[in-house]
């Protein structure tokens, strides 16, 4: 079993930043890589982007590529997600979400993180 904890999570204006952060324990030698997504009231689950535990590759969605960043620290078993220059429509629960070596699908998930973001 892998735990995820997220945090970070706010009300913020539009144009700021903020920083998640997803930290892993258990079994985390079983993951193969780590998603964020989102969702906002009244929606669906969304990607946002993600990140190989080994090599650090990323992939983001469209809608957030060139704003937001994911990163990780090895040695703390945590995730980050950098988000620059928030808009209203950012706003939504944030989750990490871990998907192991065994598995197609991510099997793990976080209990997610408000973020509001105020025009």
């Amino acid at each position: 079993q892998v735990q995820l904890v997220e945090s970070g999570g706010g009300l913020v204006q539009a144009g700021d930043s903020l920083r998640l952060s997803c930290a892993a324990s258990g079994l985390t030698f079983s993951i193969s890589g780590m998603g964020w997504f989102r969702q906002a009231p009244g929606k669906e689950r969304e990607f946002v982007g993600r990140i190989t535990w080994s090599g650090g590759s990323t992939d983001y969605a469209d809608s957030v590529k060139s704003r937001f960043t994911i990163s990780r620290d090895s040695a703390k078993n945590t995730v980050y997600l950098q988000m620059l220059n928030l808009k209203p429509e950012d706003t939504a629960v944030y989750y990490c979400a871990a998907r192991p070596h065994y598995r197609v699908e991510y099997s793990y998930w976080g209990q997610g993180t408000q973020v509001t973001v105020s025009s």
